[in-house]
């Protein structure tokens, strides 16, 4: 080992910030100039219609995904009733079985 390697003083980093919050992320977007170069770069790569093609079909997947498990949650409901139902003819029968013709 060098002298220079043992004098060297080990050098401490500051902590790393904390990630930004929605509001945050959402009020520097809101602040952000039209001719921000992340904005024109999509315009000059035309990828601009695909972020909104994108988005949109983000959106329509999330609505679709909330109407599935709200259909989820009424087929369970309308399952419980059919077997409630079920069970009371089941008893109903036997109840008709049971009399004297």
């Amino acid at each position: 080992m060098s002298s220079s390697s043992k004098n060297k003083k080990r050098v401490v980093l500051p902590s790393r910030p904390e990630p930004p919050t929605v509001d945050q992320m959402l009020e520097d977007i809101s602040r952000a100039a039209p001719n921000d170069p992340v904005f024109s770069v999509l315009e000059q790569t035309g990828q601009g219609d695909d972020v909104d093609l994108r988005f949109q079909q983000c959106r329509r997947y999330l609505e679709l995904n909330e109407r599935l498990q709200e259909a989820g949650v009424r087929l369970l409901q309308q399952r419980e009733e059919l077997t409630a139902v079920g069970e009371q003819l089941d008893r109903d029968v036997a109840e008709v079985k049971g009399q004297p013709l």
